[in-house]
């Protein structure tokens, strides 16, 4: 069996970071949209978000995704590449030989897996702090600062509060809060991500080239990201309740009562709510993404080469 190679890692690890940057603004308004109330349609959450809190709203809570999203993306695409070339040995395929749907299948969903792990408690903290202008009335019901009498029990001055707030009251266990939703979102969203982006490559790669062009990249890994994340929106919005939940009086007693009471209380369309912004955020975050990663990791290989 081959060794892990650390530069998927590496690669990965700026990946993420490019990928934050990029996304980050559209993110906020996706969970303001699934969370929040009165905001509307995406155009008018932009706009109420704006004039409420000006350009600094659309990047709250970015610090901590931005560190440790590096290291989150460093490990789901260290383990989806070293996996599959783990697999593609392990069935005895040439290294060369172009990956078949079951071996990136695996990859993927062992991707999906491990990303909870990491991501489950980033995610978490990057919601409470993108909702820090939402407060609760007594029936749970999340409004906005600027036009309720209510106030969170709970400000939070920034992600090293916020963990260790959970950690005061909910113990370890309250940093996986929406872990469930997230595991049923990731696991098929990593398919629909990883599987779609390597067939686009391989069908937009020209010819007479071995390996595909940086404009292929950025196009497939778009695609791809769009895919993904606008299928991946009716348990995106779960795990963002899930997870916004414990800002105020607890309602949800889990994924299926979640689910239970949100259908219940908003229709079917509640599980498409930030559909549009999700899909419309997916194409540039994930296109900077795998991007930033192919480059970095030709570099990588390059300069080892070279030495």
């Amino acid at each position: 069996m081959g060794r892990v190679q650390a530069e998927d890692f590496v690669a990965g690890c700026l990946g993420g970071a490019a990928s934050v940057i990029v996304g980050h603004p559209l993110d906020t308004v996706k969970a303001r949209l699934q969370v929040g109330q009165g905001y509307g349609n995406t155009f008018n959450c932009i706009l109420t978000i704006y004039k409420n809190e000006n350009v600094a709203g659309f990047f709250k809570g970015m610090s901590f995704p931005l560190a440790s999203i590096a290291v989150y993306n460093s490990v789901v695409f260290g383990v989806f590449s070293n996996a599959q070339r783990f697999i593609r040995q392990h069935r005895k395929k040439s290294q060369n030989h172009p990956p078949d749907l079951i071996d990136l299948t695996f990859a993927s969903m062992l991707a999906g897996c491990v990303s909870v792990g990491i991501g489950g408690p980033v995610d978490l903290v990057k919601i409470k702090l993108q909702m820090q202008t939402l407060s609760a009335t007594s029936d749970g019901t999340l409004l906005n600062k600027r036009t309720s009498m209510f106030h969170d029990q709970t400000t939070y001055k920034g992600p090293i509060h916020c963990v260790n707030c959970i950690l005061r009251k909910e113990g370890f266990t309250g940093m996986y809060r929406g872990a469930g939703a997230m595991l049923l979102r990731d696991i098929p969203g990593y398919c629909l991500y990883f599987i779609p982006y390597t067939y686009l490559c391989q069908w937009l790669t020209l010819d007479h080239h071995t390996t595909p062009s940086a404009f292929s990249v950025w196009l497939a890994g778009g695609i791809a990201g769009a895919v993904s994340w606008g299928t991946a929106t009716p348990m995106d919005v779960v795990k963002s309740r899930l997870q916004a939940d414990s800002l105020c009086k607890r309602k949800y007693k889990g994924v299926t009562d979640c689910i239970s009471q949100s259908y219940c209380n908003e229709g079917i369309q509640v599980f498409f709510r930030g559909i549009t912004v999700n899909t419309v955020r997916g194409f540039p975050m994930s296109a900077a993404m795998f991007l930033t990663y192919e480059l970095s990791l030709k570099a990588l290989k390059t300069n080892k080469e070279s030495d």
